[in-house]
């Protein structure tokens, strides 16, 4: 097995009506990203990610996570490198480098950042806790054509590059309040691929995100709403069905979550007072 950047390309054998074929198919890749605090050299979180765009995935995992504000937080991010580790996976090692100022007291967070691409980070706080952090309610400043809402996953679908060629990622996609593509990020976890569009956004002096659209290709999660609302995300549109955790949570920061979108229909479980009928 080859293993290149986002593709990973493997022999297989096909079968079909009791004949087989041998062929070269290409997977969508799966790695470890280990997140170190530069200062401590303590690993701060691993996620099993899609290589590329590992800077933007750092960044929007550490301003979704309420670790950061501001961009100028980030004093530097760089791969590993420690001559003792093995030279490709120096290149699943970040080392980050925040600013002294933030006085970061890893002993009392709540949970351990440990992700993986299936479930996201285990043991997320609760609503009341985002609450206490002073996450304001999301207010109703832009209304939504349901018509343009019908047409995003067909975006999404022709913009899927790396999907199109391996069939095995996820992505999250940001549209305008017109429905125009801004950008779409790729991984084989959903909340990886949330993480680096939001990352992308922040490395870019782009949030908060108060007036977009964001497109998850699974299902919604408490994680999902949770990293949209820290960007002030306010309409939140997935392909499956949202948990009923998710459910709570868009409707208690006025978030409007629609799931099932599929062809001319799709549900709406929140926030329904931003769609214009």
């Amino acid at each position: 097995m080859n293993t290149g950047n986002s593709k990973t390309k493997t022999k297989i054998w096909v079968v079909s009506e009791g004949q087989e074929r041998s062929r070269f198919d290409e997977l969508a890749t799966e790695e470890p990203l280990e997140i170190r605090l530069s200062v401590t050299n303590k690993t701060l979180a691993v996620t099993m990610r899609t290589p590329g765009a590992d800077f933007e995935l750092v960044a929007g995992f550490l301003y979704s996570e309420g670790m950061i504000k501001n961009k100028s937080d980030i004093v530097k991010m760089s791969y590993c490198v420690d001559p003792n580790i093995d030279g490709e996976q120096r290149q699943n090692i970040v080392n980050v480098t925040l600013k002294p100022e933030l006085n970061l007291n890893l002993k009392s967070l709540e949970r351990h950042f440990f992700t993986n691409s299936s479930c996201g980070v285990c043991g997320k706080a609760s609503i009341e806790s985002l609450e206490q952090k002073g996450c304001p309610i999301l207010t109703d400043d832009w209304l939504v054509n349901p018509n343009i809402i019908y047409n995003l996953p067909e975006q999404l679908k022709t913009a899927q590059s790396v999907f199109n060629q391996t069939g095995g990622l996820h992505a999250a996609a940001l549209f305008n309040p017109e429905g125009t593509l801004l950008k779409l990020r790729e991984d084989v976890g959903r909340h990886n691929a949330l993480d680096k569009l939001i990352g992308s956004g922040f490395l870019a002096d782009e949030l908060p995100l108060n007036q977009r659209i964001v497109l998850v290709s699974g299902r919604t999660s408490f994680e999902i709403i949770q990293k949209c609302l820290m960007a002030r995300i306010p309409v939140i549109c997935a392909i499956s069905a949202p948990s009923s955790l998710a459910v709570s949570l868009a409707q208690v920061f006025n978030i409007t979550l629609i799931g099932f979108l599929r062809g001319q229909r799709f549900n709406i479980y929140s926030g329904r007072s931003r769609l214009r009928f």
